[in-house]
């Protein structure tokens, strides 16, 4: 029998998973992210959750056919590898993947992706369409995207294509995005960016009645989303936030005219109606194209794992239509 494998390497814990040929999962496993101090470190954690999800499938390594992995970034794609991963301690610089678990497998047919793609691919593979065409968006601690476009899986060469939460939304650049570079997406409406948007927000009208901690050491977003309703400032920045959302996902619709754009990530998800709604209220007076289908992912923090599964299973596309070929 043939068995297939998908691995999620975040920042915090690494997850595996064995399925069999018709996508049933058999086996997972689930472990910290090694935090170094070499890249060699996460590597063997990975290793090991693989090995871990096949022993709770009662399958041998050498029987799994082929691999996905939805992984923290930057790549090299040529070499498999991570490269000094931002949420990492710096000690990591260099994470191997592709190699090593080739050599685990026994199989050249390992498939790497970053997080976002990975999300794609999982998107679609369970999508009642299984378009063509389709985005998935994350809002989280950054922003980013992974892009299928006329059937094609969008990675670039090097791996990192889907960078939207770099687009720019400001120009007057008012923030400064933690790339270095201002006016971005992510620089307003990440989860990290979204205090310090409020506190620029407030200064720049110190009338707006608030109840909001904004000097507070542990002032986050989840402060501004709790209190939806009931505050104005709180209000303000969500509607505010609601636009330059919109901006970002309309220039997604013009670059890539998808019939689908899926959203998932924390902040989208816990505040679906104050994030994921406003965008689709907003956004079809932005484009001059067909509006997609804009909604929220059904698989939760599972989107990444179940993306390098269906990776694995369809060459790295997620196109359904493989698993009869």
């Amino acid at each position: 029998m043939v068995y297939y494998a998908g691995v999620d390497l975040g920042a915090t814990n690494v997850r595996a998973a064995v399925a069999e040929a018709d996508g049933t999962t058999i086996g997972v496993s689930r472990n910290a992210t090694p935090r170094g101090p070499t890249g060699i470190d996460v590597t063997e954690g990975v290793l090991r959750t693989l090995r871990e999800a096949c022993g709770d499938a009662g399958v041998a390594a050498a029987e799994i056919a082929a691999a996905g992995i939805g992984s923290i970034g930057p790549f090299d794609l040529a070499e498999g590898a991570v490269i000094d991963p931002a949420n990492l301690p710096d000690s990591i610089d260099r994470i191997p993947l592709t190699g090593p678990i080739e050599q685990l497998i026994d199989s050249d047919e390992v498939h790497l992706h970053n997080d976002t793609t990975a999300g794609v691919i999982g998107e679609r593979f369970h999508s009642a369409r299984n378009p063509d065409d389709m985005v998935y968006i994350t809002i989280s601690s950054g922003i980013g995207a992974g892009v299928c476009c006329d059937g094609e899986i969008v990675s670039g060469w090097d791996g990192n294509a889907g960078e939207v939460g770099h687009y720019v939304v400001d120009p007057r650049g008012r923030l400064t995005c933690g790339c270095g570079h201002d006016g971005h997406w992510e620089a307003y409406c990440s989860g990290t960016a979204i205090p310090q948007y409020a506190r620029l927000l407030a200064e720049d009208d110190p009338t707006i009645a608030t109840d909001l901690p904004l000097e507070g050491p542990d002032f986050t977003a989840k402060d501004v989303f709790e209190l939806a309703g009931e505050d104005e400032l709180a209000d303000y920045v969500i509607d505010q936030l609601a636009h330059w959302n919109a901006i970002g996902v309309a220039n997604v619709i013009h670059a890539f005219a998808p019939i689908v754009i899926s959203f998932g990530g924390a902040v989208a998800l816990n505040n679906e109606d104050l994030v994921v709604e406003r965008i689709r209220e907003r956004v079809s007076g932005m484009v001059m194209s067909n509006v997609p289908e804009i909604t929220a992912t059904e698989h939760g923090d599972d989107v990444v794992l179940e993306g390098a599964l269906a990776s694995a299973l369809t060459g790295g596309t997620g196109d359904r239509r493989k698993l009869d070929a």
